[in-house]
């Protein structure tokens, strides 16, 4: 990034009830926006669940907003500034769940314990890159604190439900797996289970979650 590149100012997108104990901050994936369909989605399910979302965007989307030219993500320190940042903004970390698609979700881990938060949401945690089983993205998950739930794709290419039952994970990592799911946890057609119906699964699932950190 150049350093004359501006880059927008934090903001975000909101559902569900200003009065819900809990509000749950998310990030987005590497290349879809915070309002990208799966991201809206999950949000409108929460909020009519119940619990407050705050959505938000990493800098690099932010200034993506700007001209529309794709970049690829900042640095991790950057990300996870981003990540205190928008904490920060929302409130009192002991009612607030981080998380988020993907990649959002990945470094929401990885400040987590930091900042205290009540929980910890992660859809399509990304264990690994497609094709490189070998480059394991779950050292700093070993020895997580923070209460947490990752939902996954059974057939996720950067995690299956096969090599993700041979990781060292923390015990306060729970796991929902959603049947026959890619990354965004779509089934094939010859699965028999309906378009939509694992990301409704998810968000019920992450619903249910929340209800039991509520204060």
């Amino acid at each position: 990034m150049s350093a004359a590149e501006p880059t927008p100012p934090l903001a975000f997108l909101w559902d569900g009830p200003e009065t819900a104990p809990l509000t749950v901050v998310l990030a987005h994936g590497a290349g879809a926006p915070a309002d990208s369909p799966f991201m809206a989605r999950v949000a409108a399910g929460l909020g009519a669940a119940g619990h407050r979302v705050a959505r938000f965007e990493l800098p690099y989307m932010r200034r993506r907003r700007l001209d529309g030219r794709r970049r690829r993500p900042d640095a991790p320190a950057v990300l996870q500034a981003s990540w205190r940042e928008a904490a920060a903004a929302v409130g009192e970390p002991s009612r607030l769940v981080v998380g988020g698609k993907s990649m959002g979700g990945r470094i929401a881990s990885m400040v987590a314990d930091e900042l205290g938060v009540a929980g910890l949401v992660c859809l399509g945690y990304p264990f690994h890159p497609p094709a490189s089983p070998e480059r394991l993205r779950t050292a700093h998950l070993r020895a997580l604190r923070t209460p947490a739930l990752f939902v996954q794709g059974e057939r996720d290419p950067f995690g299956t439900r096969e090599e993700v039952a041979g990781y060292d994970l923390s015990p306060a990592i729970e796991l929902a797996w959603m049947p026959d799911g890619d990354h965004s946890f779509a089934p094939r057609r010859a699965s028999g289970i309906g378009p939509g119906a694992n990301l409704e699964a998810a968000v019920v699932a992450v619903a249910a979650w929340l209800d039991r950190r509520r204060p």
